[in-house]
């Protein structure tokens, strides 16, 4: 072991205790509770899972999904829940109209009245067996047309489903009648793009990321009655330009000697909060512009691994475990070299994969940030990828899936195509894969 790797190791182990590990959610079993499953790391066990698959070749069911959504599946007691939203579209003369009054207008889309709605289809044959409106808000904002009005997954605890739909609110589902809990559509940020962090549920608490270009924030609901549990400001200085105030990540838990800690990406800096009152323990600045931001953290080895996304995306593995601004000495190492933007990253013991929005796909060092290996694949990626059994699967906006060892060797195992395209990230439970396409839901087997 070199030097330099086994000072970042007893650093990590200082800091923690022992290597980090992600809290895992409340599942049972291999329920897919949240976006990235149990640990919230993409990674799989049980199986085996399907290693190739096509159309009319070990899809067991494919389940038509109205509206539109890049919100994961996820996944208990025999029921596959998603969001959506079915919109009213306009006409041509009235989106002109209307887009013709907003200041910067590129890239943006507009529609009529939207329904939020929750899905639920049933694991073993794809019918669809709840259909819950939640929202329908009485004014849009506009949204950036890579994104929709349902981006935020659901998270699957206690017998509920908590949804989230940014500024349009938030909801709570029974999970065994369909009926409405409570709904909370309270808190208002300007998404600029539309909403798409998603929740995670930890203990009593439904905690959501605000991170608009008006206001900045992040909030926990009280999951039995949904009343705001906290609420703390992001305190670190932004950019002057409005549309670099905002960001959509989802953060992660991790457990530290002190207790529970939250891992909380914004723009320009990274948070660590206490997740039971909101109070902010440490923050890291990215060192550079980072706005936009989306990739989940990735926790290990001390370490909490996060990318800035926009404009130029950086890779920072930052300690978790301090107090105050630990810019100057908590940053392990970093990295601009190809990182994605808006997939998440893959955590394979010390080697960290990731394919980034071009298609260009790596395998770093995760104690010591040198690049392994680094190939083309081509395509355009908005997934996080998934870990089974020595394979990481990686899901394409065109509707393909390369497989891949994960190892410090490059290799393709398969390369699969279905459906019309893959946004939203993939869920997995009992050896069958779930697979959200732009217009339609599939579940994957391997041949038996």
């Amino acid at each position: 072991m070199t030097a330099s790797r086994l000072l970042i190791v007893c650093l990590a182990w200082l800091s923690c205790g022992a290597l980090g590990v992600a809290i895992p959610s409340a599942a049972r079993g291999e329920d897919w509770p949240q976006f990235r499953g149990p640990r919230g790391d993409g990674s799989v066990t049980g199986g085996p899972l399907a290693v190739e698959w096509g159309e009319g070749q070990n899809v067991t069911w494919t389940a038509t999904v109205p509206g539109k959504g890049h919100s994961s599946p996820v996944v208990a007691d025999g029921l596959v829940w998603l969001s959506t939203a079915v919109a009213e579209e306009l006409s041509a003369a009235e989106k002109a109209a209307r887009l013709a009054k907003i200041a910067n207008p590129q890239g943006l889309e507009l529609a009529g009245q939207v329904s939020l709605r929750l899905l639920a289809f049933d694991q073993a044959t794809g019918e669809k067996r709840f259909d819950v409106e939640l929202f329908r808000p009485e004014s849009l904002e506009p949204i950036h047309h890579t994104n929709t009005y349902a981006s935020p997954t659901p998270v699957l605890a206690g017998g509920k489903v908590f949804v989230h739909f940014g500024t349009y609110g938030s909801a709570c589902v029974d999970a065994k009648s369909g009926e409405i809990v409570w709904r909370n559509d309270e808190l208002k940020v300007e998404h600029q793009n539309g909403p798409g962090s998603s929740p995670i549920v930890w203990q009593d608490r439904m905690i959501s990321h605000y991170d608009g270009v008006d206001r900045q924030f992040i909030a926990a609901l009280r999951t039995d009655n949904g009343q705001v549990a906290w609420l703390t400001e992001r305190s670190g200085t932004l950019s002057d330009k409005i549309d670099q105030k905002k960001a959509y990540c989802t953060p992660a838990l991790v457990e530290t000697p002190r207790g529970p800690e939250l891992v909380s990406p914004g723009a320009d800096w990274v948070y660590g909060y206490d997740p039971a009152s909101g109070k902010e323990l440490w923050k890291a600045a990215y060192g550079e512009l980072g706005f936009s931001t989306v990739p989940k953290p990735v926790i290990g080895h001390g370490l909490a691994y996060v990318c800035t996304s926009f404009m130029r995306s950086r890779l920072l593995a930052v300690r978790y475990g301090g107090s105050g601004d630990v810019t100057g000495t908590h940053i392990a190492w970093s990295s601009d070299s190809q990182i994605p933007k808006k997939p998440s990253l893959m955590l394979v013991g010390e080697d960290l994969f990731m394919a980034n929005d071009t298609g260009i796909i790596s395998c770093f060092d995760a104690l010591t940030g040198k690049e392994i290996w680094r190939e083309r694949l081509g395509g355009n990626f908005s997934a996080s990828p998934l870990f089974h059994d020595g394979l990481i699967y990686l899901f394409s906006e065109e509707g393909k899936t390369t497989v891949i060892r994960a190892a410090r060797k490059f290799e393709v195992v398969a390369e699969n195509v279905l459906g019309d395209g893959f946004t939203a990230s993939p869920a997995a439970v009992d050896g069958s894969l779930f697979l959200r396409g732009q217009t339609a839901l599939y579940r994957v087997d391997p041949p038996k």
